[in-house]
């Protein structure tokens, strides 16, 4: 039997394959045995064990010496470790990518832990009698699920058994895996974007692509309003929930079919997607807007800032962020003066300009443009770097204008003169509305800090105001 190593610290090793991570586990002995602590959430994430969210526990008892099984890599991770007695373990990446076939082994005993992230082939032997392996796992066994296997044998892989499976214990169902060659990889978790019909989702695609684990859903197909999409899908195989849609008719939100249509898209729906992400330990993408506030502050708006909605819009807006910010795993992307495909203020000053008519344009409200590429580049950013969670102001960068300066640009930037754009105020502008109207911050600038100190740097709106045109 072998000795236990007691009074080791908590730590971690990485391994030759990405995520899989050995862990020493501190053990208390004396005459009467030993103490560890197997899972401890607090400590072991904080020396970077990723918080997995385990859902059951199981432990597999093995009575003779060279009892060997796998591999199998199932759509979970695994926190691995033994009770009793002491195994060789070897773990094989079948994961698609590059580390395809990577192989990692060690000797584990009662002193020592493995994490094993999803689609990492587990396998094991024994090494003394009476051995209890235990691994927690944070999903349970389903038929739909997409499962691998790798023969024990496999020449490729060439692991070095320190008994040899030919004296080994071996199930026949685990002689009968497939060599390397024929195994089907476990595709990374999927991501799904919902609301991909819109500008935004428009803009996400172009940024993110086509591949092949991006989940690309309309209204149609993804309705937030139906609360049986919380089960419509095998949500464990889902890493990130983006969700691009939004009701945006600001004018209109505020009559009784409006008010309905903007509290069930910006409120109730996200409210739902924060439900799932807790429940499967997804992080989820939500993007917010500048009308949360009421545009009296003297300087740029701050992601910490008190919610004050002028009207029905802003307000299903803030509720949709307290309800997103329930989530743990979650960004929230607070943005304004949205241009993207389609219809939009840009678009419509430039037909304006093109077809000789001079217009008057609101100038007390100040703010940036931000086009929804930049919205898109900003989503993937945070993903790729793994920003810390929470939300993030995001807009186009540079000097700080009103809708009238913008619409002198449009003017200047497509050859007509600037000086036919007259500025007018909000309250002018709207006086002789037919319809309802929604109140607008005359304040809509977003301070940049925190985006900028993850990594990213905004373009200059102005910039892309002139890429935009020139497209």
């Amino acid at each position: 039997m072998s000795e236990i190593e007691f009074g080791k610290g908590l730590t971690r090793v990485e391994t030759s394959i990405p995520g899989l991570v050995v862990f020493h586990l501190p053990v208390h002995g004396d005459s009467r045995g030993w103490f560890k602590e197997n899972w401890q959430r607090e400590k072991m994430t904080a020396v970077g064990l990723p918080d997995f969210g385990p859902v059951q526990n199981n432990i597999s008892f093995n009575d003779a010496v060279g009892t060997t099984r796998g591999i199998h890599a199932e759509p979970w991770d695994k926190w691995v470790s033994v009770a009793t007695g002491r195994i060789f373990g070897a773990w094989v990446d079948l994961r698609e990518g590059p580390t395809f076939g990577a192989v990692f082994t060690t000797e584990l005993d009662p002193s020592m832990a493995i994490f094993v992230p999803r689609g990492v082939g587990n396998s094991y032997q024994t090494l003394e009698p009476d051995t209890a392996y235990t691994y927690l796992v944070n999903d349970h066994w389903s038929p739909d699920a997409s499962y691998s296997f790798l023969n024990l044998a496999d020449e490729t892989v060439a692991i070095a058994w320190p008994i040899p499976l030919s004296q080994a214990e071996i199930s026949d169902k685990d002689r009968a895996h497939p060599r390397l060659a024929d195994v089907s990889p476990i595709a990374p978790r999927k991501t799904l974007v919902v609301g991909s019909g819109g500008q935004l989702g428009r803009a996400l695609r172009a940024e993110l692509g086509d591949l092949p684990h991006i989940e690309w859903t309309t209204r149609a197909e993804f309705d937030l309003a139906d609360p049986g999409v919380a089960s419509a899908r095998r949500w464990r195989d889902y890493d990130v929930i983006i969700n691009a849609g939004a009701y945006t008719a600001v004018d209109t939100a505020e009559t009784a079919d409006g008010r309905r249509e903007a509290w069930a898209a910006n409120a109730t729906g996200p409210a739902l997607l924060a439900r799932i992400a807790s429940e499967y330990g997804l992080t989820l993408v939500h993007v917010s807007s500048d009308y949360v506030f009421d545009g009296t502050a003297d300087r740029a708006y701050r992601e910490d800032d008190a919610f004050c909605p002028l009207g029905v819009y802003g307000q299903t807006k803030a509720a949709g962020d307290v309800a997103v910010a329930t989530a743990p795993r979650h960004y929230i992307l607070r943005t304004s003066w949205v241009i993207g495909d389609g219809k939009n203020f840009v678009r419509t000053m430039a037909s304006l300009a093109e077809r000789g008519v001079d217009p008057r344009v609101v100038d007390d409200q100040r703010g940036r443009l931000t086009f929804a590429s930049e919205i898109a580049r900003a989503v993937a950013h945070l993903l790729a770097v793994r920003a810390p969670y929470g939300t993030y102001n995001v807009s186009g960068g540079g000097e700080v204008r009103t809708w009238a300066d913008i619409a002198k640009d449009v003017f200047a930037l497509t050859g007509a003169d600037a000086a036919r754009v007259t500025g007018i105020s909000t309250a002018d502008y709207f006086a002789d509305a037919a319809g309802p109207v929604a109140a607008r911050p005359h304040n809509s600038v977003l301070d940049l800090a925190k985006l900028e100190s993850t990594g990213f740097t905004p373009r200059d709106a102005g910039e892309q105001l002139r890429e935009y045109l020139s497209s």
